[in-house]
């Protein structure tokens, strides 16, 4: 079986208007994520499921139309097929992005599965083939990653401030920074502290 090419990316949001076509549990979810990335969310379904009328969104309590896309950044479609295939079909139209939940045939967008700690954040795709995969991949890989990859970072952000100083080539600082942070690895594991 084999996928499109993908271009992975991450996308900024805040303060900017997106569209949500549904309004069921898991369209739930994917509010909460937009809300968490500051985007201003519109929900527009027949039927809103309690937990989204909670959230700091703006509720459209009716049927899909084009229109709804206009001046959109982004729209998730989280509804039966053939709404997510209309969803679709305008959101090509008008060069949006859709993001149809469970609905690979009718997306142009991938939701990821991701780990977050802090600003440091991992994504996982199968491509839209199998998002269980990614699911139990995320599991995994959380379990292996060291609990203070913030530390990691903080000490990346301070090697690369002296190294923007010194004038460090771009070429010697991953080998630069990769022995910072085995140091720091080492003196935590030598403390019994790493994972």
């Amino acid at each position: 079986m084999q996928a499109e090419p993908l271009l992975p990316i991450f996308l900024k949001l805040q303060s900017r208007p997106v569209l949500v076509v549904g309004g069921g549990v898991v369209a739930t979810g994917k509010v909460e994520r937009l809300v968490s990335a500051g985007a201003h969310v519109t929900v527009v379904a027949p039927k809103i499921c309690k937990a989204i009328t909670k959230l700091p969104v703006t509720i459209e309590k009716r049927e899909f139309v084009e229109s709804d896309l206009d001046g959109v950044w982004f729209v998730v479609a989280a509804a039966p097929s053939e709404v997510n295939q209309l969803v679709s079909v305008a959101g090509g139209a008008r060069r949006v992005f859709v993001n149809a939940v469970d609905d690979p045939d009718n997306a142009s967008a991938y939701a990821a599965s991701v780990i977050s700690r802090g600003p440091i954040m991992l994504a996982i795709s199968t491509s839209g083939l199998a998002p269980a995969l990614s699911a139990l991949l995320r599991e995994a890989l959380d379990a292996m990653l060291p609990v203070d990859l913030e530390v990691w970072l903080e000490e990346s952000v301070r090697e690369r401030s002296v190294w923007q100083q010194h004038g460090v080539p771009m070429e010697d600082r991953r080998e630069r920074l990769l022995a910072r942070l085995n140091e720091i690895y080492q003196k935590r594991h030598s403390r019994g502290e790493a994972r």
